[in-house]
């Protein structure tokens, strides 16, 4: 039985206002490092707003996180469950983040529990989920109980107070990047972080404008949950949030976060982002060793070719290298994934997680020379 209940009760802003180094357990049962998990691995990875202290998944317990997600200890333990989360912090921490994002976006009876376990013991609660927790009779009643607030991160703006494409893009004078793929879960927002962390190490002012829940939840200041918003306003909420970084940040360049793939026959997003951002420049992140769609068994991947083709035909844009991910590849296979790449496509390739930060640095730098400039007008 389902009821809404006024949100004066319990908190549902779209990004909650917290102290940062907020305390934080993710819970990812069962998911954690595969793709239906990739709210938790992104946390993990990287993290503005919340302390992550650890990750549950009984299946990997004892693990290193980092280590485990990318072969570098970063020191948040893999546990069974929440009560072990609990005594390892040595106090209840602020807030259980719901790391799973499943293709229906909907909770089992089993990730209820704990959730409301979370609850009862005074944690907050963090959804991701397209599943509102504040319409759930049982959380509200939970969280008045307990004294702790939800937040359905995926709950969108009041009609009223989205965008449509307006053309203040056009404003917007510095250039755009968009990370797009071939697949849902493949990379994109980690290229997307990576990227924007090492041009500003780099000495260029990048800022990233995110398109998902996690970069939302991650502390991301730009951004909306394109895949909650009724289609209509996709494109101009994007090109909304775009217009706020440039104002907001005076950046050299700003790059936005991609959802599934222009070619994916469910996670359409894409086609927004192209057309609220209009990126002067594309990077497609790829798996080579992906043979067919992640939650959609019965398609076949795209070819890189494939989709790089179908983003310059549909965008007044184009396409300036090509990020691969690595799963199910060695060593020497990922260095022969990037030759081919470059060689049949004429871009340069590289992979953000194994390869050197400037490869990923130089890419943006060749298609974007003036960047170049700018970062020697600073120094001088």
């Amino acid at each position: 039985m389902h009821s809404h209940t006024p949100s004066t009760v319990v908190s549902t802003d779209l990004v909650p206002v917290l102290p940062v180094g907020s305390t934080a357990i993710v819970y990812c049962e069962g998911q954690f490092g595969e793709q239906d998990g990739k709210t938790a691995n992104g946390l993990v990875r990287h993290s503005e707003k919340y302390e992550i202290l650890s990750v549950i998944d009984s299946r990997h317990a004892g693990a290193d996180a980092g280590q485990f997600l990318d072969g570098s200890a970063n020191g948040i333990p893999v546990l069974t469950d929440l009560r072990e989360s609990i005594a390892h912090a040595g106090r209840t921490p602020d807030y259980l983040i719901c790391g799973v994002a499943p293709a229906n976006g909907l909770l089992s009876d089993a990730q209820r529990v704990v959730l409301l376990d979370g609850i009862a013991r005074g944690m907050h609660i963090i959804n991701g989920l397209h599943e509102f927790l504040n319409d759930d009779a049982e959380f509200v009643a939970a969280a008045i109980l307990a004294g702790v607030t939800i937040t359905d991160v995926r709950r969108p703006k009041d009609k009223k107070d989205l965008h449509l494409f307006s053309g203040r893009i056009f404003d917007v004078t510095c250039p755009r990047i968009a990370v797009l793929g071939t697949d849902g879960a493949i990379g994109k927002r980690t290229t997307a972080t990576l990227l924007v962390q090492a041009l500003n190490d780099h000495g260029i002012r990048a800022v990233m404008v995110g398109t998902g829940q996690t970069t939302i939840i991650q502390g991301g200041r730009y951004g909306v949950a394109l895949d909650a918003l009724v289609p209509q306003f996709c494109s101009g909420e994007v090109e909304n949030q775009v217009v706020a970084a440039f104002e907001g940040e005076n950046p050299d360049i700003i790059i936005v976060e991609g959802q599934g793939a222009l070619s994916h026959p469910a996670y359409l997003t894409s086609a927004h982002i192209l057309r609220g951002s209009r990126p002067e420049g594309v990077i497609v992140q790829h798996a080579p060793g992906r043979r067919v769609l992640g939650d959609f068994p019965m398609m076949p991947m795209p070819t890189v070719a494939s989709e790089v083709a179908l983003i310059e035909a549909f965008a007044n844009t184009r396409v300036i290298g090509v990020t691969v991910n690595h799963e199910n590849l060695t060593e020497a296979e990922i260095g022969a994934a990037i030759d081919e790449i470059e060689l049949d496509l004429g871009v340069p390739a590289t992979d953000p997680l194994t390869r050197p930060m400037k490869d990923l640095v130089d890419m943006v730098l060749h298609a974007f020379p003036t960047l170049s400039k700018t970062v020697v007008a600073e120094r001088i």
